[in-house]
């Protein structure tokens, strides 16, 4: 997740198994921050999710997952604006080592990949 006034530059990385999908770990990326607007994509469309996004007193602009009942609308133009973060993500492939996950120990794939942020951040 990654919110406007960082211009498409990574917040925080956490790195979890292959199969481990990436909602679960949207309330920690979440914890501390302030925004007035989260994008994200439909993975992170949980109760949950939008829950947490309520207490930090912003708007969640995620669209509806097909598998929800009731769909709940959201800022289609605001929407937009979520390609900086898949910018931001391929940036971070461009690093060979980062999008192959050469590293087969967790500490040193998440130092590359801080390394990685680092970079983006200093361009």
């Amino acid at each position: 997740m990654c919110w406007p006034t960082t211009l498409g530059r990574p917040v925080r990385l956490i790195v979890t198994a292959g199969q481990v999908g990436d909602c679960t770990q949207a309330e920690a990326l979440l914890e501390g921050q302030s925004a007035s607007t989260v994008l994200a994509d439909k993975a992170y469309d949980s109760n949950a999710v939008r829950e947490t996004i309520a207490d930090m007193k912003a708007e969640a602009v995620i669209p509806s997952n097909r598998s929800r009942k009731m769909i709940i609308p959201h800022d289609t133009e605001a929407y937009r604006h979520r390609n900086s973060i898949e910018h931001c993500f391929n940036r971070l492939k461009h690093c060979r080592r980062f999008a192959a996950r050469y590293d087969r120990r967790r500490r040193h794939f998440e130092g590359f990949a801080h390394l990685a942020a680092i970079t983006i951040w200093i361009r």
